[in-house]
């Protein structure tokens, strides 16, 4: 298949991809780099992760039907909030792309599971010449990762890479990305299947994608929503397989 075929296929705008700089028609700085938060009751972990953002990076957080005062607490914390009433992960990630106003954007959890200080090497890949830049989860002792998250993240990842040849083994929640590439993709998924369909968006329109390695900790409050339990991760599979085709 061509590029032009790729292209055509994937709907992507070559020049949504190949040109590295910013709308201004500079390479990208600190000031133009939004961060995507999708937080369903974060309010216990939020205010760790916000004060640990680098400097001149802009949290955007999405509140995805809290009840915990997770909104008020971000904003106390100097994130930008908007509210996705549509539950789902995906939902909410959308919800934040639609709002940002930077030329590139990074997706966190706002569990406390990831740190927010590693985002730069993710954003510096971009600069580098990759067109989406993915964090390969290295678990810290007692992370309390659960086999069963683990083994189908595995088996995903695998498939990513034998079907599309993306140097990808995790299927994880911290990503950079340019703003405008992203929206090219249009991703579907609203619910956790997100992540997964923008990989094999990203494969099938040929895109560069480059993985480094980020810190995994134990989350700081609250329960995770997909990989707590056997039946979260069920679910997640599910979504999973629907988009892998």
């Amino acid at each position: 298949m061509s590029d032009g075929d790729v292209d055509r296929v994937s709907g992507v705008d070559p020049a949504a991809v190949d040109d590295h700089r910013s709308d201004n028609g500079k390479f990208p700085g600190a000031a133009d780099v939004t961060v995507i938060i999708p937080c369903r009751n974060e309010a216990g972990s939020l205010p760790g992760v916000l004060d640990a953002m680098p400097a001149g990076y802009r949290p955007l957080v999405v509140d995805n039907g809290s009840d915990d005062g997770t909104a008020q607490v971000a904003r106390a914390h100097g994130a930008t909030v908007v509210h996705e009433a549509t539950p789902g992960y995906g939902a909410a990630v959308h919800r934040g792309v639609e709002a940002v106003e930077t030329s590139i954007l990074c997706v966190l959890d706002g569990d406390g599971s990831l740190d927010p200080s590693e985002l730069p090497a993710l954003v510096a890949l971009l600069l580098e010449g990759a067109d989406l830049a993915v964090g390969r989860r290295v678990p810290e002792r007692g992370t309390g990762w659960p086999i069963h998250a683990r083994a189908g993240n595995a088996v995903l990842a695998g498939r990513l890479r034998h079907k599309f040849g993306l140097p990808v083994h995790d299927i994880g929640a911290v990503r950079a990305v340019r703003t405008r590439t992203l929206l090219a993709l249009g991703v579907e998924d609203r619910r956790s299947g997100y992540p997964l369909e923008l990989l094999v968006r990203a494969g099938r329109a040929g895109l560069r994608v480059e993985e480094c390695p980020v810190t995994y900790r134990p989350r700081t409050a609250g329960t995770s929503k997909v990989s707590g339990s056997v039946m979260g991760s069920a679910i997640a599979t599910w979504d999973f397989l629907k988009v892998v085709r």
